[in-house]
């Protein structure tokens, strides 16, 4: 008989058997150790989680991802206009590699990742730029009989067109509190309007015209407009005298655009008026204008510098870009002289 004023020790008679003991996994464990045990410390931790993620897709990740400055020469049309003019089949494509394959840029609005770019969106807007340039003078000069006939309704279109703003997005409420046209859309039916021309073209029922005065006033005019550009970069450099210069970036980047998709089209209206080169004797100039702005286009700087004066120990990529453009630039109206002379 057990004495009362000991402990009960017989465990077995009065507690059932035990249940095996299951510890969590180490997912489990992990994500306790992440997330803590408590609801709030969970809720705490995983919106400032979200946060985080956030901030780097849209700062870092996503933008990053999503930039493309894209000067490659050796790009060529896709889905040419077989008969067609090589420079229009080149200015097309250009602005659907844009619009469609790297997607517009400059509209963007806050909340997309690239609304943080500044290089992609300045590249892209002086590509437009010179596309819609080269547009002008194949409508005025180049589309048409004398420079006196009716405009070619395809490149009328295209040209109005691909001088819409390119920052305009679906909401634009400076202009209207309803829903607008975005840019893409408007890029979009000015390339269709260039193939229709080009497909017409093809056919033999447009005109395009392949004569010496046609191509020095429409190269003329191209090369004022490089001009004015060289004005705007020679203006910043003697203004300003920071090294690291946000707005020299800028213009870096949008004359990137502007030279590569003049050499681009340039290049292949070369093509089209080979004949016309060959026959006055400016193929080696041609040449060298070519190549000054396939060089222009083709700097890379892993920051763009605007140091100031030769005595500097930075590089002023302002100064190289301006110099092979205002190489290309008279060389350009060395042919533009000849074609004259001779046309």
């Amino acid at each position: 008989m057990s004495d009362p004023a000991l402990p009960n020790t017989d465990f077995g008679a009065t507690r059932p058997a035990c249940l095996p003991v299951t510890r969590p996994g180490p997912l489990r464990r992990g994500l306790r150790r992440v997330f803590g045990t408590r609801p709030g410390t969970a809720i705490r931790r995983t919106l400032g989680g979200l946060t985080v993620v956030l901030l780097l897709w849209y700062g870092v990740i996503g933008g990053l991802l999503m930039h493309r400055v894209d000067a490659n020469p050796d790009f060529a049309p896709p889905h040419p206009v077989d008969g067609g003019s090589h420079a229009i089949n080149m200015a097309a494509a250009l602005v659907t590699r844009e619009v469609d394959t790297y997607r517009w840029s400059v509209n963007d609005p806050w909340f997309f990742p690239t609304a943080f770019l500044d290089n992609m969106p300045n590249f892209q807007q002086g590509m437009m730029r010179a596309i819609s340039r080269f547009s002008i003078e194949m409508m005025d000069k180049v589309g048409r009989t004398r420079g006196t006939a009716q405009l070619d309704d395809d490149l009328e279109r295209a040209v109005g067109l691909l001088q819409f703003p390119g920052d305009v997005w679906v909401l634009d409420l400076d202009k209207s509190w309803l829903p607008v046209v975005p840019a893409e859309v408007q890029y979009r039916a000015a390339v269709r309007a260039l193939n229709a021309y080009n497909q017409r073209r093809a056919a033999g029922v447009a005109v395009f015209e392949r004569r010496a005065d046609v191509l020095a006033l429409a190269l003329a005019r191209l090369g004022a407009d490089m001009n004015a550009r060289a004005a705007v970069l020679d203006r910043h450099v003697q203004t300003s005298r920071r090294t690291i210069d946000f707005r020299a970036d800028d213009i870096f980047y949008f004359n990137k655009g502007l030279l590569y998709a003049y050499y681009m089209v340039l290049r292949e209206l070369g093509r089209d008026f080979e004949p016309v080169l060959a026959g006055a004797g400016t193929m080696p100039i041609w040449e060298q204008a070519m190549e000054s702005l396939r060089k222009a286009s083709r700097l890379r700087p892993l920051v763009v510098l605007n140091a100031p004066g030769d005595d500097s120990l930075f590089a002023n990529h302002l100064f190289m870009q301006g110099f092979y453009m205002k190489r290309a630039i008279m060389q350009l109206d060395e042919v533009v002289r000849v074609l004259t002379v001779r046309g």
